[in-house]
């Protein structure tokens, strides 16, 4: 009996794991436009720096990161098991939060001063009379602000990816994501900001094939920076707009008619309609909040 009862719980283990890792494997792929623009923020997050202090902000911001999950899975959990009926309007919630925070970031880059927040940098740096460790730990508070914001919307989307599993499965997927996302971010966040000393101790070297390695990475840190900050932004709208039009039926089959129509190209298809409406939705909470501060400045004066 004790052999059969220690196969059973072996065999239960390992259909969990199996269950969980399946789980997880759709949590992380619908995760993964979220985790590329929280990587693109907290790597942009230490920008203005130095450079020896990037590598324990970083951490400091991990930590934070890590502080943030602690409460959020729980959280998520509770809901879920409580009251599961909110994580549809908490993704509803959520998409159309990165849907705004997409168009918001286009609004300040081609309608407001793009040079304000680079200046600021400089400035603090130059300026002795600045505080450098009230201004690190500004740094590190905005950013820890951030990933709650974005590990929040992680969470929920992928407690919405093992909705309808136990509960011991949907912690074991919630549990997963959380470290996986936080060390990987993080992890890379560190290498990110760190490809520019490299170049330049690789071109320190004698050997002409690590002052060209140097070269190569000291004109790539930025390019890919820029990179990350795109393809974030496009994420934003990308995973913002899915949850969105996956939240309205109708919105749902209209795409799905238009994306079949374009046959082969089906799925990318729908991924552009998906994005157009983030950035449709994204824009118009932008307008009405923006509309609101100007009737607020107006009954102000």
């Amino acid at each position: 009996m004790a052999g059969t009862s220690l196969l059973t719980l072996i065999d239960d283990i390992a259909t969990i794991l199996d269950d969980v890792s399946v789980m997880t494997k759709v949590a992380a792929k619908k995760t993964a436009g979220v985790l590329g623009d929280d990587l693109a923020l907290n790597a942009q997050q230490v920008a203005g720096v130095r450079a020896d202090r990037e590598i324990p902000v970083v951490l400091a911001v991990a930590k934070g990161s890590a502080i943030n999950k602690l409460i959020l899975v729980p959280s998520a959990l509770l809901i879920s098991f409580f009251l599961p009926w909110l994580i549809t309007p908490l993704l509803m919630l959520g998409g159309l939060f990165l849907c705004f925070e997409g168009a918001e970031k286009l609004a300040h880059k081609y309608l407001h001063a793009s040079e304000d927040d680079h200046a600021e940098r400089v400035e603090a740096l130059a300026n002795e009379n600045v505080d450098m460790v009230a201004f690190e730990k500004e740094k590190i508070k905005g950013a820890i602000r951030t990933d709650f914001i974005l590990s929040a919307e992680i969470i929920v989307i992928a407690l919405g990816s093992a909705a309808g599993a136990t509960l011991l499965n949907q912690t074991l997927v919630l549990v997963i994501i959380s470290v996986a996302m936080t060390v990987g971010v993080y992890g890379l966040v560190a290498g990110i900001v760190k490809i520019d000393d490299l170049g330049l101790h690789l071109l320190q070297k004698t050997s002409n094939a690590a002052k060209a390695t140097g070269r190569l990475l000291l004109a790539a840190a930025p390019k890919l920076m820029k990179f990350l900050s795109v393809a974030g932004t496009i994420a934003m709208f990308l995973v913002g707009g899915g949850i969105l039009v996956h939240g309205v039926p109708a919105l749902h089959h209209g795409v799905e008619d238009l994306s079949h129509l374009t046959g082969m190209f089906s799925s990318m298809t729908g991924a552009i309609l998906n994005g157009l409406i983030g950035l449709l939705a994204g824009s118009i909470v932008v307008g009405i909040l923006t509309l609101i501060q100007k009737m607020r400045g107006k009954t102000a004066h």
